[in-house]
């Protein structure tokens, strides 16, 4: 098996799993990145077919370029959460994505191109537990909620191999794995427990790409260390009346450094940070 990086951008997040009979994308990037990450899919593939598109969760620079690479590849099948595949039929959804994605693209150079977003949908959509056969690899769709609810990874065991999603964590490369659950920290941690029951001994992470057998096990480790510790944090700065502008800047300062402004934009950042405070507000508020 082999697994190539076709990310066009740092922000991207796409790479392609082919054992030489059957091939994998796994998550596609942005809509303004999607016709070149399907063009590096091909380069890669030659005169062979692009089998199946793994989507991990239904964030725009995961999601949109889906429909680039369906359409130099059509007979793939996108393969995604049932939860995703709601949100993708979702007009105001959709919006959303697409204005994020230009938003991206200009601060990129790019102001025109084309605009395929209303086509985003599912062709075979799973539930935590499901198998998924392609060829002779047969995947474990496991739901990893906590980042959005609609996140899933999907586990390889012949090759104890787990394509992650960023419920475990934003990767960069250090102990500084950034913490990134936006719709439940409680979820997060039964993710995390989820996981830990599985024998795993590479990661595939979003973003970055394969992990070292001892680098998947920093990373599970510190992950989980991570989000702990994050809203031990902001729950004990919001008991002692922080302002939450204050602890954004002390997240931003911990974690925001040279090389996650590479993957990560500042008003990403900033505006996941502010929805974590918040929900440690919420989950939390009863300790304080």
């Amino acid at each position: 098996m082999k697994i190539t990086d076709v990310r066009v951008l740092p922000g991207d997040s796409g790479f392609l799993i082919d054992d030489g009979k059957t091939s994998i994308l796994y998550d596609t990037g942005f809509a303004f990145t999607g016709e070149r990450l399907a063009q590096n899919v091909q380069k890669i593939l030659k005169n062979r077919q692009l089998d199946f598109i793994f989507l991990t969760h239904s964030h725009y620079d995961h999601a949109l370029g889906s429909v680039y690479v369906k359409k130099l590849f059509p007979n793939a099948k996108i393969v995604a959460g049932s939860y995703a595949s709601s949100i993708f039929k979702k007009d105001s959804a959709k919006k959303v994505m697409r204005d994020l994605d230009q938003k991206f693209a200009q601060k990129n150079g790019i102001l025109e191109y084309e605009d395929l977003i209303d086509s985003l949908c599912v062709d075979i959509e799973v539930e935590d537990g499901d198998k998924i056969q392609c060829g002779q690899m047969l995947f474990t769709v496991v739901a990893l909620p906590g980042h959005t609810k609609c996140s899933v990874g999907f586990y390889l065991e012949q090759n104890k191999l787990l394509l992650a999603t960023e419920t475990l964590g934003v990767f960069t490369g250090s102990e500084k794995i950034i913490p990134s659950y936006l719709v439940g920290y409680d979820l997060t941690l039964k993710s995390f427990e989820k996981i830990e029951k599985f024998k795993i001994k590479n990661i595939l992470v979003p973003h970055h790409g394969l992990l070292t057998e001892e680098e998947s096990a920093f990373y599970l480790k510190y992950g989980k260390l991570n989000a702990i510790q994050t809203a031990t944090q902001i729950s004990q700065s919001l008991k002692n009346g922080v302002p939450k502008t204050e602890i954004l800047e002390q997240f931003k300062e911990k974690y925001y450094d040279e090389k996650v402004r590479e993957i990560y934009p500042i008003d990403a950042m900033e505006l996941n940070t502010n929805i974590m405070i918040n929900l440690i507000e919420r989950e939390m508020g009863s300790n304080y």
